[in-house]
């Protein structure tokens, strides 16, 4: 048996195939994972998922804004990203987000990004729409423009609140 040891720095800088391999191997030798290594092909899901403005984004926030969990998944996805693919898309592990959430389970994430999806087609007037997909590695797949809109509704609530605060100050 080798051993091999890897910088933090290493493993980030590495190609998105070793990190999953990595990734894989990892959660596997927990057993946390499943034993045969993960295949890189992105879901057909993916070709649905459409690109939000900043106004989709800021209409996305309105319609879900009495579900506070919901409002903190849609959040997480200001957060950067893995690029994969051409054209883009924008992976989230589905782990993290619950991580970062601070849920009880993947399921409640799920019914939020679920209710996220419900509000983007409200938004959009169009059911064919989606917010976001899935691969089977559990990650959440969305597109970069998204990503991009959700950080600037972020900035936005951020800078109201500290105008709000600012204001309250004085």
């Amino acid at each position: 048996m080798i051993g091999i040891t890897l910088s933090a720095d290493q493993i980030r800088s590495a190609p998105p195939e070793v990190r999953r391999w990595i990734e894989h191997q990892v959660l596997s030798g927990l057993g946390l994972g499943p034993e045969a290594p993960p295949t890189p092909a992105l879901p057909a899901q993916s070709a649905h998922l459409v690109a939000c403005s900043v106004e989709d984004a800021a209409k996305v926030l309105a319609q879900i804004q009495s579900a506070l969990p919901a409002v903190n998944v849609f959040f997480e996805f200001a957060r950067p990203g893995i690029a994969m693919g051409q054209p883009p898309i924008m992976m989230f592990r589905l782990i993290d987000i619950l991580h970062h959430t601070r849920l009880q389970n993947i399921g409640q994430v799920m019914a939020s990004l679920e209710m996220i999806n419900k509000a983007l087609v409200e938004v959009r007037h169009d059911p064919s729409v989606r917010f976001c997909g899935f691969d089977n590695e559990g990650h959440c797949l969305i597109a970069p423009e998204t990503q991009r809109a959700i950080a600037s509704v972020w900035q936005s609530v951020i800078a109201r609140q500290h105008g709000v605060a600012e204001g309250e100050a004085a």
